[in-house]
């Protein structure tokens, strides 16, 4: 089905449908034919006949070259069948892609489901499977030659090249100390033109070369100091067993809600699970939410595995495409055991899987923001199905969803209650910051409002004892809005219905949304008075009111302003570990899943950011972030401390997060989320139109919702449509409307069948999302 908000192409004539041209191959019975799926414009499911010298090669999931009216496309075998249902003659495959299929058959049967279950083309899916670097330049290796030392010049002869031919001499003499083998990169760092004077060693027999492939290793001037096995805890012991159990019989197995609280070791149990079935043969997937815990994963687990580490994949967003292509060609040729990676790593074409892992499972960034919108822990729990293998979901603070599969044993539960070597969680206090309004507290007026009293004397111990301390605000920039004290508007974005956020290191008022940069006005837009006022504060100007108040500490900030290079973040990190900062303030990039023994406290500086959003999930959202961050100290010898600033200090989220109380948050919200109908126990259908004009936009939205009126199933809860909480962004207006469901199937198959037969403005886009996390 085209977009809504593209006019729908020609229907193709039924020739064309059924891969028939002018000269083609009878169908026979017992001729092999291909189903495949399209890529491209003419994304359709077409039958193609083999051709015998291919009969062995073609296979499902293999990558093709096929004719299609007068030009070749690219396809996907979806299945293959003895005969074609469709009379008539059936073009023949022009080529196979790669020497092995592309997509395992367990990929093929997973994107049918996504496909189905998210109402999108099984193309886009594919299309999603398969990195761009991949997609676009299959075989684009980088080549390089490799030299071997087969023969060295007598004494004499060597000593008469080094006086004639002294480059020569050297480039034997580098040969030597790689052991006689090297390649031509290696060699040229010593000798630059080494390629214009290797003719006459070749002649001469002393050296032999060849053409070999060089991976693009992002790891490949690190070094890994190994590490063995921790004795487990009780608790982690009992968990371990329960999961070799299913990995032996995964048949019938469910998925294992490991509910560990932070420190309690759920990496250990991750490992050494990983390392039976390694032992059985089998092939491990390690998914991860944020790229700030890549980094220290990838090091925990080449440092565990460090007799195989040259097979530990990464796939993630921070890689160049050149290394994505390598790392994922190197999962693809079954070089690879285990693999690391974000949200789409959950395509990643391993074979023999044996088990799957989703740390922090109840992170919102597992879910897809653009089509296909999936869920990669959802997406996990059905490839676990598909391949018979081990799905093993770890989180502090589970999504609301996987506790109720759990509680309901669609999941089996286990438990880690307790911390490692006996510590202890830290103490965690909450300061009202209305309270501390009143007081007036900060040495200054720049401070005043962002670190309470009890923060700075906190702040002051630690740099007394050569402690680490973290200071958390999930917000960027230094000051939030710019507004005009005479009429009370805000300067906002022309595209975007958000206050703009001053950033003082380049004086520019900046959109988080779309990113536009202007300078601060001198008058307001709207009145044209001169008083406009600066309020609200991000993470920019914290650094500086820290800066201010504690000037021996040495500060660091982590946020996307700060970490614009390549592995600026993991060095940063590394510095942080080894001592050399005192401080460090960041976003959500550094709230959860890092370790670092020496952080004995953790300031949280405004816990209510997402408490106030128009979210059913606002609350746990919240204490999700809470728990998190405040498992960062105390994960040493020390104890910890966790200092909240809220100025909703008796909310729910704050409460429970302060007590670490997850499983009392989440008895007394499901009960909330039961008596109003809302996940888990309904599913979600988030309906939304855009366009340059509200007005169309909101009676494209409008037009729909009367349809879908008619013929609604059971049971389906359908809202008004309304504007988005934000309105207005990269310059199109939007409008949302939210259908609840206890059977999604139906639901989807309804929307879907509306959509197609409703005529919409061609400047509106509609677009759905299947179990959305966000509602904004």
């Amino acid at each position: 089905m085209p977009p809504p908000s593209q006019p729908a192409r020609p229907t193709p004539k039924q020739s064309d449908l059924f891969g028939v041209e002018d000269v083609a191959v009878p169908s026979q019975a017992g001729t092999r034919v291909a189903r495949v799926q399209l890529e491209g414009a003419a994304a359709m499911e077409l039958d193609y006949a083999i051709p015998e010298e291919m009969a062995a090669k073609v296979v499902v999931g293999s990558r093709l070259m096929v004719p299609l009216q007068n030009r070749r496309m690219n396809a996907v075998v979806l299945e293959l069948l003895d005969e074609s249902p469709h009379r008539g003659k059936l073009k023949e495959i022009a080529s196979i892609i790669g020497q092995r299929p592309m997509f395992t058959p367990g990929l093929v049967k997973l994107a049918r489901w996504i496909a189905e279950y998210y109402v999108v083309s099984r193309h886009q899916v594919l299309r999603t499977m398969l990195p761009q670097a991949v997609r676009d330049k299959p075989g684009s290796f980088v080549m390089d030659s490799h030299l071997k030392l087969v023969k060295e010049p007598a004494p004499a002869e060597f000593e008469k090249l080094r006086s004639k031919a002294p480059m020569q001499a050297r480039v034997l003499d580098i040969l030597r100390s790689y052991k006689g083998e090297a390649t031509l990169s290696q060699i040229r760092q010593d000798v630059p033109r080494v390629a214009t004077i290797l003719k006459p060693l070749l002649k001469a027999g002393w050296i032999t070369r060849s053409e070999v492939r060089v991976e693009r290793d992002p790891f490949h001037d690190e070094q890994f100091m190994p590490s063995q096995p921790l004795t487990l805890t009780e608790e982690q012991q009992a968990a371990y067993d329960r999961i070799l159990k299913v990995i032996e019989s995964p048949e019938k197995a469910k998925p294992i809600l490991l509910h560990g609280i932070t420190g309690s070791g759920k990496t250990e149990v991750y490992l050494q699970a990983i390392a039976r079935v390694i032992e059985r043969g089998g092939t491990a997937l390690v998914l991860v939410p944020e790229i700030a815990l890549t980094p220290q994963t990838i090091e925990r687990f080449k440092a565990r595995f460090s007799s195989i580490k040259d097979r530990i994949a990464v796939l993630h967003s921070n890689l160049s495409e050149g290394e994505r292509h390598d790392e994922w060609f190197k999962i693809h040729e079954d070089r690879a055991d285990i693999v690391i990676g974000a949200r789409s790593a959950i395509f990643a074409p391993l074979e023999r899987l044996g088990i799957i892992i989703v740390d922090e499972e109840h992170e919102p960034s597992f879910k897809q923001d653009e089509t296909p919108r999936y869920h990669a822990r959802d997406v996990a729990v059905v490839r676990g199905s598909l391949e018979k293998c081990v799905v093993l979901l770890g989180s502090a603070t589970p999504s609301l969803e996987s506790f109720e599969n759990a509680a309901s044993g669609k999941y089996e539960l286990l438990h880690l209650t307790q911390r490692t070597d006996g510590r202890t969680l830290p103490l965690i206090r909450i300061v009202d910051m209305r309270m501390e309004r009143r007081k007036g507290t900060g040495t200054s007026v720049a401070n005043a409002g962002i670190l309470s009293e009890k923060l700075r004397a906190a702040i002051t111990a630690r740099l007394e004892k050569k402690e680490q301390t973290i200071l958390f605000l999930n917000r960027r920039g230094f000051n939030t809005s710019l507004t005009c004290l005479g009429c009370g508007e805000t300067v906002q974005c022309q595209d975007c219905s958000i206050p703009m956020t001053l950033h003082k290191h380049e004086n520019r008022l900046v959109c988080h949304v779309c990113g536009s940069r202007r300078l601060p006005p001198s008058k307001c837009p709207s009145c044209h008075e001169p008083g406009l006022k600066f309020t609200g504060f991000g993470t920019e100007r914290v650094e500086a009111v820290v800066r201010e108040v504690f000037p021996q500490a040495r500060v660091a900030r982590v946020d996307t302003d700060t970490i614009q290079r390549k592995n600026q973040l993991r060095d940063l990190l590394r510095e942080f570990r080894a001592q050399k900062i005192d401080l460090m303030i960041g976003t959500q990039m550094i709230a959860k899943g890092l370790d670092f023994p020496n952080v004995t406290l953790v300031g949280v500086l405004n816990a209510d950011l997402a408490l106030n959003l128009p979210d059913f999930r606002a609350a746990e959202r919240t204490l999700q972030l809470l728990v998190q961050v405040a498992g960062r100290a105390g994960r040493g010898e020390v104890k910890g401390e966790v200092v909240v600033q809220t100025y909703a200090p008796h909310s729910p989220a704050v409460q429970f997060s302060r007590h670490n109380d997850f499983e009392g948050f989440a008895q007394q919200e499901l009960e909330q989320r039961r008596a109003f109908h809302y996940p888990p126990y309904t599913h979600v259908v988030l309906l939304a139109s855009r366009g340059k004009h509200d007005a169309m936009a909101e009676f494209a939205l409008q037009t729909l919702h009367r349809r879908l009126l008619e013929g609604l199933p059971e049971g389906v809860i359908m809202g008004e449509p309304a504007p988005c909480a934000m309105a207005k962004a990269h310059g199109q207006f939007r409008f949302q409307l939210l259908l609840r469901a206890p059977k999604i199937r139906p639901l989807c198959r309804h929307i879907q069948q509306v959509i197609a037969a409703t005529k919409l403005p061609e400047d509106v886009i509609v677009t759905w999302d299947v179990d959305p996390v966000s509602l904004l």
